[in-house]
This record gives C-alpha cells, structure tokens and sequence, in this order.
C-alpha cells in the first residue's frame, strides 16, 4: 500500500508564508516585467517537458528522460539570484536547470534527440545538459556524484578569492550516499561557498522519503557545523527569499549551508517508471489542484497586477510554439559522425599540437 505524503502546509498557513516572502527585499525589488519573465521561464520548461514526453512517446527520443514537471519554481527561483561567479550544478533532473540559467531550447531538444547540435553535441542525451559559458556543469547521471564536484567547484572560488557561491542541487535519494556527506565535511572543514540544495520531492525513484531516509534531511547539515533550512518549492517566492540569505553568507563569508526545497514531481522518476505502485493518483491531483507552481505563481502576480489572464495564454501559446519550433529543428539536424565519437574526450586529443603528455590516448 502505498504512503501519502504529508501535505506541505495548511492552506491559510500557506497563504500568510507566501504573503511574507512576496514582502522579502529580495522578490520587493522585482519589478512587474522581471516578475513576469520568471513567470514565462516556468512556463516554458513545462512546455519543453510536455513536448519532451510526447516525443519520447512517439520513439523520436530515446535513452532517459527525467521530467521536471512540478519542480520549475525550484530551478527558477534559484537560479534567477545568479551573479557573475555563481554556479550551478545538478543531478540528472536537469532541463529546469538549464532553461533557468538562460540556455535556449533548441540545442536542449537536439540533446534529447541525440543531434549534433545538442548542448553536449548529442553525446550527453537528457542527464548530460551543460553550458559552461554560464557557469552551468549540468547534468550527472550518477546518484550523488555532481555533490563533491559542486564543492570542487566552491573551492575553486575561493581559491582564487572571487565572490561567488556554488550551487550544488541534489535529490532526496541522494542525501544517503557517503560521497555526499564527505562533502558536507569538506565544505565545513574548509569554510567553503558552497549551498547544498536537496530538491526533496518526497519520492526516491519509487519510494517514499519516510520509508527510505531518517530524520529531517536538511538538518543532517548541524553534524557539520553547517546552517539549514526548509521551504516550500511550489512558492517561488519562497524559494527566492529563502535562498537569497544563504547565498550572500556564501559570496560574502565563504559559509556552507544545506536548504531543504520540498516539492513534489507530476511524472514517475523517469519515463519507465510507470508510477502506479507507490503513490495513488488521488496524491497527484491533490497537488496539482492546490500548489502547483506555475498556477500559484501566476495567480499571485494577477493579484498583484502584474499579468493578466489574457497574458497568461499568450505565454503559454509562445511558449508552445518554442517548444514545437526546437522539435523541428532537433528533427532536422544531423545524428554525430563515427568520426566524432573520439572528440571532446580529451583536450589533448583535440589540440594535438599542444600535447604535453605520451602515450596512447585511446584504444582501437
């Protein structure tokens, strides 16, 4: 039998907590078009996620494919407080991610296709997105493994004294693997700028966080010395205002920290997951119909004047015809060559005459 998650709050205890982060300085300073970008940028990564699964339906896509669909106010409340020397790095849920630090979606959707004009030049498929011209080192399939890079990633900033912070997202199911925790170790011991993000969708592949993690996850960061925090990623608002506090303390004092985002995702861990065992349906629309985070997002900027219904549609209309448009073109372009398999593995290989080391770099 399957375990409902709890809901996340009451509706008025919601309501008043929304109330307070809109007043945060933070989301105070946004004016009306900012907040409608972040409201368009949601909408177009459900739009590349739902033209995504239809595609892979229809076999055009294949490998992985894990949906974001749900989750979009974590991504875009986060990365929308980039600076110039914030970083990002993810898990394999990656396409929010990637819309949100300003990737467009054509080389996303040839990615997906497995094209030459993807963002990993069709090598790295779903998991693998990366744009290191903004700062964004994607996309890593292996549980756990992008938490000790993300780290790297905070060392190499204040190894070269540069104010920025690393933002190092993670899943719930991987808040138990070891690598994570000599992470959080490393990160306390050096004083690094690092925030650790667990997406905490309430479901490790398929099952439920009170079945497979003990405890508070975020809090698990006080072992280490470190500071926490818990909020709610349907309110992007909340997110933003939460995380703006955390990041300053880590541009600004080099301070470590792990922020607990509970959210919740529409689809099965990934496209072969059916999701019909472990959480009922009932779950689903529950949420879809009280907290999802593009309806909650644009109910508060109609109140607040911000958008109009009308707007809204057009939104949505745009970003549907973006989405179609990025099919087309990952559908007309060309599939890598053989000769392509043995590039962009080592830079050596790619600069021969610049080759420092000996030895054969690859193996027939």
């Amino acid at each position: 039998m399957s375990k409902k998650a709890e809901p996340i709050l009451e509706t008025s205890t919601a309501a008043a907590a929304s109330s307070r982060s809109a007043a945060a300085p933070i989301n105070a300073r946004l004016s009306p078009t900012e907040k409608v970008a972040l409201y368009r940028t949601m909408v177009r990564i459900r739009a590349l996620e739902l033209l995504s699964l239809q595609n892979y339906q229809d076999k055009k896509i294949g490998g992985f494919l894990h949906l974001y669909i749900g989750q979009e106010a974590v991504a875009v409340g986060c990365c929308s407080l980039m600076g110039k020397n914030d970083h990002v790095i993810t898990a394999y849920r990656d396409h929010g991610h990637a819309l949100a630090v300003g990737m467009a979606m054509n080389p996303l959707m040839a990615e997906l296709y497995g094209k030459v004009t993807g963002c990993s030049k069709g090598k790295g498929g779903s998991m693998h997105f990366f744009d290191p011209s903004r700062n964004y080192w994607g996309g890593h399939g292996i549980v756990g493994g992008q938490v000790p890079l993300g780290t790297g990633l905070a060392y190499a900033l204040k190894f070269q004294g540069l104010k920025g912070a690393a933002m190092t997202f993670m899943g719930d199911g991987a808040v138990n693997q070891g690598a994570v925790h000599e992470a959080y170790n490393l990160a306390a011991l050096w004083q690094l700028p690092v925030v650790f993000v667990i997406e905490n969708n309430g479901y490790s592949m398929g099952t439920s966080q009170a079945r497979s993690s003990a405890g508070e996850l975020a809090k698990r960061a006080e072992a280490y010395g470190m500071a926490w925090s818990v909020c709610d990623g349907h309110d992007l608002y909340e997110v933003r205002a939460t995380m703006d506090g955390f990041l300053r303390a880590a541009r600004e004092e080099s301070k470590p920290a792990v922020v607990e985002i509970r959210t919740y995702r529409y689809r099965g861990h990934s496209v072969s997951d059916p999701d019909k065992t472990y959480r009922d349906k009932a779950e689903i629309e529950a949420y879809q119909r009280t907290k999802d985070p593009i309806n909650s997002f644009q109910n508060a900027l109609i109140a607040e004047g911000a958008l109009t219904e009308a707007q809204a549609e057009a939104i949505a209309a745009e970003a549907n015809e973006e989405a179609e448009r990025a099919a087309e073109f990952a559908e007309a372009s060309p599939f890598p060559t053989v000769a392509d398999l043995q590039q962009d593995v080592y830079w050596e290989a790619d600069h021969p005459t610049e080759r420092k080391s000996s030895g054969r770099l690859f193996f027939d």
